[in-house]
């Protein structure tokens, strides 16, 4: 195992990062890690969802990481990252530089920003202000029209979030009819795929556009988003109403990934490999948004493939670190509850099997007690 003299830096404080960091101190219980990061919190995105219907509140869902960075001996830098140099040995920040001996990058992504009128939207996974915004939206509303969509990134097919859109679309239905104020609204579900959310299995597809159907949301599917105004999106060949968009964009690697000097995919993320290193660089490795890895078109942008990747690059890291090949693979698998605020669908992917579990109350709470068990770890 790596002595008290290496240095392992962390990019981040998501999940990859907080997965990284937990994985390095059970393997190498000596080593010097340094987690960079703007703040020492950690925001649980997933139960975004819940803020507009009220189940959460922010706060909630923003855990101060001191405790754990004390359990795990992890430092805290508290700096943006605006770059790399020297191959990855050089973080560069707003606050300096930091120099490191091996290198994990789980800053996650971004989204895309480039659809004209995106600025007439809301995008519930940029975290709490967002869904507390779409919180009071829905609160000051008596009625009209709202529609939910996602997008994608052109160049890279994968990069895209539409799991949390299919919750918040069933969410907001399911919220209304316990305000009585459902036949106050028409929500619309539009997309430019005909099948949308097809990354979770043609079976999952023909399920939640056949609960559209049961719920009266109207969909539009297959045709190009041309733009968002501030009453409307505009397709190629319709204009939807809309007083209220709900939008999540495509996504992309961190901003900072151009000052990297690494050649990025045709996406803008940082390129993998099977083992999660960072393709042309020495003990550099990459876990969650911030990478486009090998493996099946459906490889999710989720937590719970984070968490995977993130553990077979800490390992791999320190076997690396040792003079070693790696050997950890991250295990392809989706896994999601379609929550709706009174019950859930299960989804599961792997590379053998892919199924999807009807609608039910006791899925809704197995989603609420795994948000309880995993975030006991950062309290």
């Amino acid at each position: 195992m790596p002595n008290g003299n290496s240095r392992i830096v962390i990019l981040g404080a998501g999940f990859a990062a907080l997965s990284a960091a937990r994985e390095l101190r059970r393997r190498a219980p000596k080593a010097m890690i340094s987690l960079i990061a703007p703040r020492a919190e950690f925001v649980y995105l997933p139960s975004l969802i819940w803020v507009p219907p009220g189940i959460r509140k922010g706060s909630d869902l923003v855990i101060p990481l001191q405790s754990f960075l004390q359990k795990y001996r992890i430092n805290h830098c508290a700096c943006t990252v605006t770059g790399l140099k020297d191959g990855g040995r050089t973080v560069i920040t707003d606050h300096g530089e930091v120099a490191n001996d091996a290198l994990i990058i789980a800053t996650g992504g971004r989204f895309l920003k480039g659809m004209p009128g995106i600025e007439h939207a809301l995008t519930l996974c940029e975290g709490v202000a967002a869904a507390e915004r779409i919180r009071d939206r829905l609160d000051n509303m008596s009625g009209g029209n709202i529609a939910f969509g996602f997008g994608g990134n052109p160049q890279e097919p994968s990069a895209m979030r539409g799991g949390p859109m299919f919750e918040l679309l069933f969410g907001v239905d399911t919220m209304l009819r316990q305000q009585g104020r459902r036949d106050k609204f028409r929500l619309t579900f539009f997309n430019a795929a005909a099948e949308p959310g097809k990354r979770l299995g043609e079976k999952a597809v023909r399920n939640l556009l056949a609960e559209m159907a049961r719920r009266g949301i109207e969909t539009h599917l297959g045709e190009k988003i041309l733009r968002f105004t501030d009453h409307s999106v505009d397709t190629e060949t319709a204009s939807l109403p809309a007083e209220l968009i709900l939008f999540m964009p495509g996504l992309t690697g961190p901003l900072w990934a151009a000052e990297s000097g690494i050649e990025l995919s045709a996406g803008g993320f940082f390129p993998a490999d099977e083992f999660c290193a960072v393709t042309a660089c020495r003990k550099v490795f990459v876990a969650g948004d911030a990478g486009s890895y090998p493996g099946p078109d459906w490889l999710p942008k989720q937590a719970h493939m984070a968490d995977l990747q993130a553990k077979a690059a800490a390992e791999n890291l320190l076997l690396v670190l040792q003079g070693k090949a790696p050997v950890a693979r991250p295990r392809p698998e989706l896994i999601c509850i379609v929550d709706s605020v009174n019950s859930g669908m299960l989804v599961y992917r792997d590379p053998r099997r892919s199924f999807m579990l009807p609608a039910s109350r006791l899925l809704h709470w197995a989603k609420r007690y795994f948000e309880m068990h995993y975030l006991r770890t950062f309290k």
